[in-house]
């Protein structure tokens, strides 16, 4: 059982510091990883709503809206008027949005981060991850 209590000590351990590491190098180009996912889903889901993006990100749309607000507030992300329905707006990345800079600090950092690890560890790790994340959402059924 130690084994088991010390692999999801590591883990969480690992997720605190990965969000830690990552706010601090996003600094320069003016994200955080709550941020940095919200563009990345919104970058394949132009024209979603606040409501559909919140669903494909899975967090509550309230959420969602203060990590928008930033996002507008600091050029990335703009709200054009839903057509047909004028209290709804679709979401578009901006030009900034679009950068680059923000494309390739993203997958600089995931190919760091995965640096030195073979093929075949990271499938072993993504099928123990995804037994867990099975057994999180059987946890919540009951």
């Amino acid at each position: 059982m130690a084994g088991h209590d010390e692999f999801l000590d590591v883990l969480l351990h690992l997720m605190r510091d990965l969000r830690r590491s990552y706010d601090r190098q996003a600094q320069a180009v003016g994200l955080t990883l709550s941020r940095a996912r919200a563009l990345t889903m919104l970058a394949r889901h132009e024209g979603a709503t606040q409501a559909e993006l919140a669903a494909l990100l899975d967090i509550e749309p309230p959420t969602l809206k203060r990590q928008i607000d930033a996002l507008v507030a600091d050029g990335f992300v703009e709200r054009r008027p839903l057509e047909g329905d004028a209290r709804k707006s679709a979401l578009f990345l901006t030009a900034r949005g679009h950068d680059n800079a923000i494309v390739e600090f993203t997958h600089r950092l995931r190919r760091e981060l995965l640096e030195d690890i073979s093929d075949g560890d990271l499938q072993a790790a993504a099928a123990v991850l995804d037994r867990l994340a099975r057994n999180v959402s059987r946890l919540d059924r009951t």
